[in-house]
């Protein structure tokens, strides 16, 4: 028996007792979900004079809330949950809930996919706080990778982070498929294994960056996942950019090639092994992390100052390759030195937010850094290539 047909006949028995025509009750008729849509039955009560009447004596100013115009909206949204709760024999309240819950968050979530406004600082959560001088300007989370990759084409805080290491790693690749590929039987193959090194590190520093500021407000777990690799591609790009340079400049010294490699090697691995520690990307250890990194790559003066002993200091590919190390040093060194300190905004706060903040600074201090690092290991190798050879006999490390 249907909840309809039990209410009929309680409103039949008691008409009956009050025994008079003038006291009514509302007789509910039955709704057939086969001929009859859930809409048009909500607009039929709504248009019901008994029940405006009711309405405007009982809630006066509190109107009722408007139907929707198309009605497959309300049928697609609510049929399923509104079947089973008046068909159904018993109304199991936790699953309308479970349902419901799980309806809104799909709602959510594509209304966030469309359209999201910047926000200010105050408003980020805590996982998304990173630096108080950037007041306004900042995405919101987006827990959706598409809308992550979408936002790129926005602007935010983050849009000239993402684009300046995005279009740096397209040039690496570039310049290596073009180094790799059309260098020919120029360059040996052991060599091409040199620059390769560099390649790599760049490719995979820029890349490792560009994704971390794309997807880093899609929630907590990817942002922290992706800060780690963040970091860790930047001892990658230090360890590539020894490669070359050791190689090159000690070309005729086996032991002292594979020495300074084997430091370099072990200090990467120590400094990305601090880079997978989950305090190490939190906004209060912002110096420490430009210090471990400044002092890995300054950890290059030692074969710098052992190549001018020995190569010279005052004959022109000295100083040529000394002043383009100097130099590519001097900018990661003020880069870093920027980001920690968070200059310029942390002057002017609210003036930077968009534009040239300290991290965009240190994101253009690094690719700088990295074109003279690749220009300076270029003139070592074409300076090689055009002396030979080397002519001294392979010594053995003295253990």
């Amino acid at each position: 028996m249907s909840h309809y047909s039990d209410a009929e006949n309680s409103v039949s028995s008691l008409n009956e007792v009050l025994g008079t025509s003038d006291v009514q009750l509302r007789k509910r008729r039955v709704w057939d979900p086969d001929t009859e849509s859930i809409a048009s039955e909500i607009k039929d009560l709504l248009e019901d004079d008994d029940v405006n009447s009711l309405v405007e004596e009982d809630c006066i100013g509190c109107p009722l809330p408007s139907t929707p115009e198309d009605e497959n909206v309300l049928e697609t949204e609510m049929s399923d949950v509104l079947k089973a709760a008046v068909l159904g024999d018993e109304l199991d309240i936790t699953t309308l809930a479970h349902n419901a819950a799980g309806q809104a968050e799909q709602v959510v979530r594509r209304l966030i996919q469309v359209s999201w406004n910047v926000c200010h600082f105050n408003k980020l959560p805590d996982w998304l706080q990173d630096n108080d001088f950037l007041t306004y300007g900042h995405r919101p989370p987006l827990p959706s990778f598409r809308a992550c990759f979408k936002s790129i084409f926005r602007l935010h805080t983050e849009t000239a982070n993402i684009w300046t290491h995005l279009l740096g790693c397209v040039a690496f690749i570039g310049m290596a498929a073009f180094f790799l590929c059309c260098s020919g039987s120029v360059i040996d193959f052991q060599e091409k294994l040199v620059f390769g090194a560099f390649f790599l590190g760049a490719i995979v520093c820029l890349g490792f960056s560009c994704v971390f500021h794309t997807v880093n407000c899609h929630s907590p777990v990817i942002a922290s996942l992706f800060s780690k690799l963040d970091y860790c591609g930047i001892s990658f790009l230090i360890m590539g950019s020894f490669v070359p340079w050791v190689y090159y400049g000690f070309y005729c010294n086996f032991n002292k090639k594979v020495i300074y490699l084997s430091a370099v090697s072990v200090l990467g691995f120590l400094s990305i092994m601090v880079s997978l520690w989950d305090k190490f990307s939190e906004p209060a250890w912002r110096t420490f992390r430009a210090g471990v990194f400044m002092t890995f790559g300054l950890s290059g003066i030692a074969p710098a100052i052992h190549y001018g002993v020995t190569e010279g200091w005052t004959n022109d590919m000295s100083l040529k390759n000394l002043g383009l190390l100097l130099l590519m040093g001097v900018l990661y060194i003020v880069g870093a030195v920027m980001y920690a300190l968070r200059i310029p905004e942390r002057f002017c706060p609210g003036k930077f937010d968009i534009w040239l903040h300290s991290h965009q600074i240190f994101h253009v201090f690094v690719l700088g850094a990295a074109f003279v690092h690749y220009h300076g290991i270029s003139e070592m190798a074409m300076h090689q290539l055009s002396v030979g050879k080397c002519d001294m006999p392979f010594t053995p490390i003295n253990l």
